[in-house]
Order: structure tokens, then C-alpha cells, then sequence
């Protein structure tokens, strides 16, 4: 734990060399802010409180501090233990460091115990980031973790707080939350939620119904998207343009058509005006006039 410390907390800096062990009153510490562990389940405390009341207080916690009292940075189901067993004192190493050396010192202490939930560390990979202005892979390499391990664990904070609290308190999984995160809204994760934690689906099951659920929402897109063309049928097709190329070819013939085409939503219309004698044919009854005058 102390290399980890080391790539956030300068040790020389930060007063790690003072390792002396000293009992304070448990009256006295206060928690830190940013303890990232949000449950506590009360078993596992009187479990490790028969544990110490049996062997002692084997490791001790760590604190600073702060006016009058003592910030708990590392031991809080120690110290948690302690207080079930109505002791007074417990063994601790003081630390003199500021205010960003001891939220990263919580936060990395807890990262390195098993037994956070994946939103627990989610908040705690979050805020280190900020504490640091770590980019998420500069913060994957001072953990000794994959890039991906910290985005995945970052992306469920996208998910609404009822999700996230059903991942606090071990309803689902963290598999079955990165499913949620594929639907498009916060009403469709929730209603898919409620329906998982009532008909205790396994993560296969929470990944089909997503799925189907895309599919669904996609296609209702697509309709909505691609409104229904009223194109025209091939047999229509071949009559608008026979219609068309018979009027070109009465026009070759000298007859001046005149035609007037509407385009309705229901249907062509072709009004077609036909003279009744040709253009030719009114030129030889001028020359006729003209011959029988002279």
C-alpha cells in the first residue's frame, strides 16, 4: 500500500516517516469525507470485532490531526469494531498531511481492500481524477490498472441514482448495469431495472431484453424517420411515359399540342389540347387564298 501512496503522496513531504503507535480515545476521530465505502454491513463488524476483541488490534489505523480531534484516513471497520466492543482507545499512527494527501490516502487505502462495490469505486476512481487532474489513463498507471478497468468503472456514474444504489446495495451487477447503459434514456434503464430486480434475471437475460429493446425502439425510429413514400408502381411508371412519348411524336407531325400535367398525391392528371388542323395544313390554305385572288 505504501508504494501506491507513493505515486499520489510524497512521503518525505507528507510526514511518512513518523511510525510511532499511540492509543488515542475513540470519542475523538471523526470519519473522513472521503471515505469511498458507503455501507458498512453490520455482520462482517461484529465479525472482525470477535476477531480483535480475541487477537488485539493487529494493524493499526491511521489519522491526523485536526484541531481538537483526529481524522480517520485508513480503518474504519477497525475502528468501527473497536466502538462494538465498547473499548475506549485504539491504536493508531499519526500522519501529518494535508487536505488532498489525506482524501487520496483514503480513497487509495480502500481501493487496495476487497470488497467496494463498483460504484464505490467508480466515486473513488472520480475522485482521485479530480483531487489530481489525472487523466483516466495517468490514473490507470499510478494503480497499477487497465485503462478500460477505470472507464468502465467511470461510465456506470452515467447511470440514473436508482441504478446506482441498486449496485450499492448488491441487487444487481456491475454486468448487468453496463447493459443498461446501451438504452437511450434514464426511463427505459430504470423500467428495465425494476423489471430485472422483480424477475431476478441473470446477466444474459438483462442483455437480451436490452437487445430487444433496441430493436424495438429502432424500428419505431425508422418509421417515424422514413414516412411511407407514395412512389409510383412500375405499371404507372409505363403509363405516364407512354402518355409522354405519344406527345412527342403527334408533335412531329406538326400538330402543336398543348398539355398540362399535375402531379397529385392521388394520381397524374393530363389535359391535353389537340388542335384540329396542323400547322402545315393552315399554310396550304393560305397559298390556296392567295392563287385564287391573283
Amino acid at each position: 500500500m505504501r508504494e501506491t501512496w507513493g505515486r499520489f503522496i510524497s512521503f518525505r513531504d507528507a510526514g511518512h516517516a513518523q511510525t510511532q503507535v499511540v492509543d488515542i480515545p475513540v470519542e475523538r476521530i471523526v470519519p473522513n469525507p472521503y471515505q469511498p465505502r458507503a455501507i458498512f454491513h453490520q455482520e462482517s463488524i461484529e465479525e472482525l470485532a470477535k476477531t480483535i476483541h480475541t487477537h488485539g488490534v493487529i494493524q493499526p489505523v491511521v489519522v491526523r490531526k485536526k484541531g481538537d480531534v483526529y481524522e480517520l484516513i485508513a480503518g474504519e471497520r477497525r475502528l468501527r469494531a473497536v466502538r462494538h466492543l465498547g473499548w475506549t482507545t485504539i491504536p493508531a499512527i499519526v500522519r501529518d498531511l494535508n487536505d488532498a494527501q489525506t482524501a487520496s490516502a483514503a480513497l487509495i487505502e480502500n481501493l487496495q481492500r476487497e470488497g467496494l462495490t463498483p460504484i464505490e469505486e467508480a466515486v473513488a476512481y472520480q475522485q482521485l481524477m479530480e483531487l489530481h487532474g489525472l487523466t483516466q489513463e495517468s490514473l490507470a498507471q499510478r494503480l497499477g490498472k487497465g485503462q478500460s478497468t477505470i472507464a468502465n468503472k467511470l461510465r456506470l456514474l452515467h447511470l440514473p441514482q436508482a441504478v446506482q444504489d441498486a449496485l450499492l446495495t448488491r441487487q444487481i451487477t456491475e454486468r448487468h448495469a453496463r447493459a443498461l447503459l446501451a438504452l437511450p434514456s434514464e426511463e427505459l434503464q430504470i423500467e428495465l431495472l425494476n423489471e430485472c430486480i422483480e424477475k431476478g434475471w441473470n446477466v444474459k437475460q438483462m442483455e437480451e431484453r436490452v437487445k430487444a429493446k433496441l430493436e424495438s425502439l429502432g424500428s419505431a425510429v425508422e418509421r417515424r424517420r422514413k414516412p411511407r413514400k407514395r412512389g409510383l408502381s412500375k405499371d404507372v411508371r409505363l403509363a405516364v411515359n407512354t402518355i409522354r412519348q405519344s406527345l412527342q411524336m403527334i408533335e412531329q407531325t406538326g400538330l402543336q399540342v398543348v398539355c398540362e400535367e399535375v402531379d397529385d398525391e392521388e394520381y397524374y392528371q393530363f389535359t391535353i389540347r389537340v388542335p384540329k388542323k396542323s400547322s402545315g395544313d393552315k399554310g396550304a390554305m393560305e397559298e390556296h387564298r392567295e392563287a385564287r385572288s391573283s
